[in-house]
């Protein structure tokens, strides 16, 4: 039996291969070019269970509406009682999953975790990924590459005075190590998205804010190069903060979104610049908002 789920299969084989009640080893059976052992035996009903991720013991085709993951079940016997005499014959089983490209088939591709800004009770973070209208939660938080993914985050105030949630930094990595390699930032300079600068992304704050104490933005899904997992990957923490809602804005807590028309960086509420979203600007920004 085969269940393709949205991150891995699961097969699951009767040891009475061949039906004849001679029962096979459970280690004469793999899956896949690795030869992925099986991860569970069940000895009381002489069934062997695989589950494996669609990227670990598979390949991949890619058709227009569709992403196939194929592999095969092999059953090579070993000798039982004597080292040139096999009793029952190799077999190999083709083995298919195949998702519509409009569906997902990588579950926990996006891990988006953060640092509480606070220590009172009464205040909530929530992290959300919504459909493409911003109505509901997404159903699964897979996505292929090319998708592009609506992120809102908001924060409960409960009984405090009205808030204003930012996104202070993000740097994406392959390990929970902030400083390891490769490494790819999204978030920079307090509150700047600086993927948005890449060609051919549309990563964007969304302008206005539904309220001051939510933040929506959309990101291009990407993977590292080399990463034989092909997943979106975002392990280190993402850095929030707030202030008081009746605070403007300054070069510490904004929130820059790049306009690749203008070439210019935009600021979603405020009326002072984003100029210190660039590197070379930034240190006459920060001295600014010291003498303020």
């Amino acid at each position: 039996m085969v269940q393709c789920e949205e991150a891995q299969m699961v097969i699951t084989v009767c040891r009475d291969l061949f039906g004849t009640g001679r029962l096979i080893k459970a280690t004469n059976l793999s899956l896949g070019p690795a030869a992925c052992w099986y991860t569970s035996l069940n000895a009381a009903e002489n069934m062997v269970t695989f589950a494996a991720g669609l990227h670990e013991c598979s390949s991949t085709l890619q058709t227009p509406d569709s992403l196939v993951y194929s592999t095969n079940l092999s059953y090579n016997p070993t000798p039982a009682s004597h080292p040139v005499i096999l009793r029952t014959s190799p077999a190999v089983i083709p083995i298919e999953c195949r998702y519509h490209r409009k569906d997902n088939v990588s579950s926990k591709a996006i891990k988006l975790t953060w640092v509480p800004f606070s220590p009172v009770s009464e205040e909530r973070l929530n992290f959300s990924l919504m459909n493409d209208d911003w109505s509901t939660e997404r159903p699964s938080n897979g996505f292929q590459l090319g998708e592009v993914m609506h992120i809102q985050a908001d924060v409960s105030t409960g009984n405090h005075v009205d808030l204003r949630l930012f996104v202070d930094s993000y740097v994406a990595t392959l390990s929970p190590d902030r400083d390891s390699s490769p490494q790819y930032a999204v978030f920079d300079f307090n509150g700047c998205l600086v993927d948005g600068k890449s060609v051919d992304t549309p990563s964007a704050f969304i302008s206005p804010r539904s309220r001051e104490d939510t933040l929506q933005l959309m990101v291009d899904a990407f993977r590292f190069a080399g990463d034989a997992s092909n997943l979106v990957k975002c392990l280190p923490p993402i850095y929030l903060k707030v202030t008081a809602a009746e605070q403007a804005p300054d070069p510490r807590n904004k929130t820059c979104s790049f306009n690749k028309a203008g070439n210019v960086w935009l600021p979603v509420e405020g009326t002072r610049d984003c100029s210190c979203c660039e590197p070379g600007n930034r240190v006459g920004w920060l001295e600014d908002s010291l003498v303020e």
